[in-house]
């Protein structure tokens, strides 16, 4: 059995019931950085693509002009890989291959990503009656789905991908996303997004909304005028010093709506996740008034390094009891970093075997990282390992009520019905659903083959 562990990023566990849970390191670029970000990224992605001469359709005038503008811009914040797809290179074939091997494998679970588009937007009717729109590449057709990026395509992609926070900017009217409701800005007091650089998340702004169309002038696109602006600064709402995606997204609804006389209104939606883009990172030092607060976010600070530390170690086959130190000084400086918490537990459970202490840190997993499943599927793991199943198969079970697609707590449970609680109706429905997800372990394969093989009539 393989297992991965989210939150480790590079940890994998092979089970034998002989000689117990063995980790190895995976190559992985997306499970496999080392070291720690020197800021809040370890590295920072965009990718934009601009279209203005179709083979099958209309023209977008300027299209290629602005997207190379929003580069340059990326350039300029500092992103570290500033990929640019124009005209007859942003074909079907080629935008899926960027969305669906490239980034995959490049992009890693401490980056930061960025995707903009300019060019032609369609929409058409799903098996529901609904209108999703989709982006139109270059040799495909504006009233033509089958050759389009549609808004599933998009949704199936930023839930594979492995960035801690993904925004796209796309200038064209999408609409048709399955949303969770924006969280309102609160920017009034807040020194800094401390709370919310640490959390994942993927964001979209759109250029219009549905039925509206992109205004162009002289060849520019008002909106992308608009965001170059707000990247320069002028979305800087609260004049901190950050510039966040939520800032940039009120800006250009407001900016845009104004300049096309209430003809155009971006829409800005937070579709995973509760955290935010980081597009600006201020400094946290000068917005910090007095020595208490400087002092409580240092540690914070402090407590990350130690932990991030920690990660390489481990990364890099060093000692486990090396970064176990590391762990307890993070600890130590916020004793409330749940992710610290779960990591010592996955020492304690397999590389320095202590029960109790791995115990006690997944307890305080959940309860300092309750929104992070896998507290929940360390947990889990742990008290399947101490024989306390029913135990086991409620913190799994809590960590699917955190992310209802976590594919290996679903093949966790289906060993744990299997082997331990004797329910193979429920350990048949878990390795399906494993399955669905994209798993593709043999045991899985095999015991749900031979279940559907069981249940056919028999001639």
């Amino acid at each position: 059995m393989t297992r991965y562990l989210r939150i480790l990023g590079i940890a994998a566990f092979v089970l034998s019931h002989s000689s117990g849970l063995v980790p190895y390191v995976t190559s992985s670029t997306a499970y496999a950085q080392l070291g720690k970000p020197e800021g809040l990224y370890y590295k920072s992605w965009a990718i934009v693509i601009g279209i203005e001469g179709y083979v099958v359709a209309p023209p977008v005038l300027g299209a290629v002009n602005d997207a190379k503008r929003v580069a340059q811009a990326f350039q300029q914040l500092g992103f570290d890989e500033v990929v640019e797809i124009y005209e007859k290179d942003a074909v079907f074939r080629r935008l899926q291959q960027v969305l669906n091997d490239m980034l995959p494998r490049k992009v890693g679970r401490m980056d930061r990503l960025v995707i903009f588009y300019a060019g032609h937007a369609g929409a058409a009717q799903d098996v529901d009656g609904e209108d999703r729109s989709y982006l139109v590449p270059a040799d495909a057709q504006v009233n033509n789905v089958a050759k389009a990026v549609t808004v599933e395509h998009l949704k199936e992609f930023t839930r594979r991908s492995a960035s801690k926070h993904t925004l796209l900017i796309l200038d064209a009217p999408v609409f048709g996303w399955e949303l969770t409701a924006p969280q309102p800005l609160s920017l009034e007091g807040r020194l800094a997004p401390e709370a919310d650089i640490d959390r994942r998340v993927v964001q979209v702004i759109s250029a219009a909304r549905k039925g509206e169309r992109s205004f162009r002038s002289d060849g520019k696109s008002l909106f992308v005028q608009a965001l170059l602006a707000g990247l320069a600064g002028a979305a800087d709402a609260d004049k901190n010093g950050w510039l966040m995606a939520s800032e940039l997204g009120a800006y250009l609804a407001q900016r845009v709506q104004a300049d096309s006389q209430g003809a155009q209104h971006p829409t800005s939606l937070r579709i995973d996740g509760d955290g935010d883009t980081v597009l600006v990172e201020g400094r946290m030092v000068t917005l910090l008034p007095d020595g208490e607060l400087q002092d409580s976010m240092a540690r914070q600070r402090a407590a990350r390094s130690h932990y991030e530390q920690a990660f390489a170690m481990l990364q890099a086959g060093k000692p486990a009891a090396e970064a176990l130190e590391r762990l307890n000084l993070a600890i130590a400086q916020d004793p409330t970093y749940g992710d610290a918490y779960v990591l010592k537990s996955y020492v304690h459970l397999e590389a320095v075997p202590n029960l109790d202490e791995a115990l006690a840190s997944g307890q305080l997993a959940v309860q300092h990282a309750s929104a992070n499943p896998d507290s929940f599927y360390m947990l889990g793991l742990v008290q399947e390992k101490r024989g306390k199943f029913v135990e086991a198969e409620t913190a799994l079970r809590q960590a699917l009520k955190v992310n209802a697609g976590y594919q290996d707590v679903y093949f966790s449970l289906g060993t744990l019905y299997a082997d331990h609680l004797n329910d193979q109706p429920k350990s048949i429905e878990a390795f399906r659903r494993y399955l669905e997800l994209g798993g593709a372990h043999a045991r899985a394969r095999a015991a749900v083959t031979e279940a559907d093989q069981a249940a056919r009539p028999k001639p």
